[in-house]
């Protein structure tokens, strides 16, 4: 059995979701902690890696524009590691969105992969 090794970028992580046919549990988990999060957000399963990579960007980015406190309520949900988090540099908005997309998705990716392991 292999263990988990974290991946190194979004595109990374959406690829190895599809190899291990895991794609469509990791927008249902996606789609689940956003919701618990009042976020609403529902990809369809139809949607392609490079979408769900775009507009979960942009969600991310409208978040910290504009709903910081309900960002950290939906980072907390999700379970993004604290030190993550601080290790993150503010200054630039886009790029910002652009590491917390990846924590996002590197956080609900784990899940799901531990989920279908055990």
């Amino acid at each position: 059995m292999s263990s988990f090794k974290p991946p190194i970028s979004t595109d990374n992580l959406l690829s190895e979701a599809e190899r291990e046919n895991l794609y469509s549990k990791l927008i249902e988990q996606i789609n689940k902690d956003f919701n618990l999060a009042n976020e609403g957000i529902d990809f369809p399963s139809s949607t392609n890696p490079n979408e769900l990579k775009i507009q979960l960007h942009e969600k991310i980015y409208r978040l910290i524009q504009n709903k910081y406190a309900e960002l950290l309520n939906l980072l907390y949900i999700i379970d993004v590691p604290e030190e993550n988090l601080k290790q993150l540099d503010g200054s630039d908005t886009v790029e910002l969105s652009e590491q917390i997309t990846f924590l996002v998705l590197k956080r609900e990716w784990m899940k799901v992969w531990f989920r279908n392991r055990y």
